[in-house]
């Protein structure tokens, strides 16, 4: 996957630089940047989620910068400007491996030269990246903000088990069973590891600008469908009560999905918090790129072929500072049952707050952009003075 060094600028706030950082664990990566004009302010490292990009940040990353912190905000592995990684379905999906996305994070940091972080603020899928981060180096990412997926802990092994006899690896019925529903269904997790989900995105037959628009308009507080609650377990018919965006119509595809939802002209020249402008920023990246370095992150996950690597960290738990931030509107919060809990409990040890942000959904942070700066700021603000450069 290669990058013309002839792109287009972004539209950024005043005080956002753009630029690109060599040799970070194999990538060119491209990253944001913001508080950069004075030396020694304590680092705050953003990472976003799918399908979005380091611009994600561009609404916040200003405000922390005032609060006088050095704010780096990358394109993560498989998105967007940064480049060095393999966007073949067929190729090795190692390196997207969640350990090596907290390599990719912790070289990024030594790179601009701190030895700690302030917080690790990860959204969507970036929230496990930032997760792992504070659960493995917490002598560099002191704190951590969790926004919009929740942290269930590392995966367990078994225990107590020497002298009993083996038990057989257990199935799990849900995929068949969400399809054998009468309006039959599929997991989204797994339709994103299938080999047609780019494809179908990436060539989907509204464009990419019109997918992306629906995409993140479905998600959003705008959808006013959108009115989650905790699910009972993780059964098909629970989680058939999941937006389709989530939980898909078995013959349907991401672009068809929602293609549905997509908003009226009005409603497309009234919105604020992703204006056409900005949005024909992410469609000119991911027609460029294609969503599949992206993808690679879910098929990780749902291959299960990296489970045992982070069973090595069975019962440890996010001991540093921590909190939770997610849109009021924002399914995300529950698709997975008992995780919302999960976190608060066992998880994260010091959770300091919690918090669902009224009139957002997923988007939280470029629909609630001025919520989530103050949020974040009360929470960075009583460990400002302890974190290194």
């Amino acid at each position: 996957m290669t990058v013309s060094n002839n792109l287009p600028d972004i539209p950024l706030p005043p005080g956002i630089r753009s630029r690109f950082v060599d040799d970070i664990n194999g990538l060119r990566m491209h990253v944001l940047e913001a508080g950069y004009e004075t030396g020694g302010r304590p680092c705050v490292l953003l990472l976003h989620g799918f399908p979005e990009l380091s611009f994600s940040w561009r609404k916040v990353m200003p405000d922390l910068a005032e609060a006088g912190y050095h704010v780096i905000a990358p394109d993560q592995r498989g998105y967007g400007r940064t480049t060095g990684w393999d966007a073949n379905y067929d190729g090795d999906l190692h390196s997207f491996r969640l350990l090596n996305l907290v390599r990719d994070a912790l070289g990024l940091v030594f790179a601009f030269g701190h030895r700690s972080v302030a917080a690790v603020v990860g959204h969507d899928f970036g929230s496990p990246v930032a997760a792992w981060c504070a659960l493995l180096r917490p002598d560099v990412f002191r704190s951590v903000a969790l926004m919009s997926a929740p942290f269930a802990g590392p995966p367990r092994l078994a225990f107590d088990t020497a002298g009993k006899p083996a038990a057989p690896k257990p199935e799990d019925p849900v995929h068949r069973e969400l399809a054998a529903l009468p309006r039959p269904r599929k997991h989204y997790h797994w339709y994103y590891s299938t080999r047609e989900a780019n494809a179908d995105m990436h060539r989907a037959p509204q464009g990419v600008h019109d997918f992306l628009r629906a995409y993140y308009h479905h998600k959003s507080a705008d959808w006013k469908d959108n009115t989650p609650y905790p699910l009972q377990g993780w059964t098909a018919q629970e989680l058939a009560k999941l937006p389709t965006y989530y939980v898909m119509d078995l013959a349907k595809n991401m672009a068809q999905t929602v293609a549905a939802e997509m908003p009226s002209g009005g409603a497309i020249a009234a919105n604020t918090w992703l204006p056409e402008r900005e949005l024909a920023f992410y469609s000119a990246e991911y027609e460029r790129t294609g969503f599949q370095g992206g993808l690679q992150w879910y098929r990780c996950g749902t291959s299960g072929a990296f489970i045992a690597e982070l069973e090595t960290f069975s019962g440890r738990s996010i001991d540093v500072p921590s909190c939770f931030i997610s849109g009021k509107h924002d399914w995300g919060t529950y698709q997975r049952p008992g995780v919302f809990e999960t976190m608060q409990t066992t998880a994260c040890t010091h959770m300091v707050g919690c918090h669902l942000v009224d009139g957002a959904g997923h988007w939280v942070q470029q629909e609630q952009p001025a919520e989530v700066s103050r949020l974040l700021l009360q929470f960075l603000k009583p460990r400002a003075k302890h974190a290194g450069g």
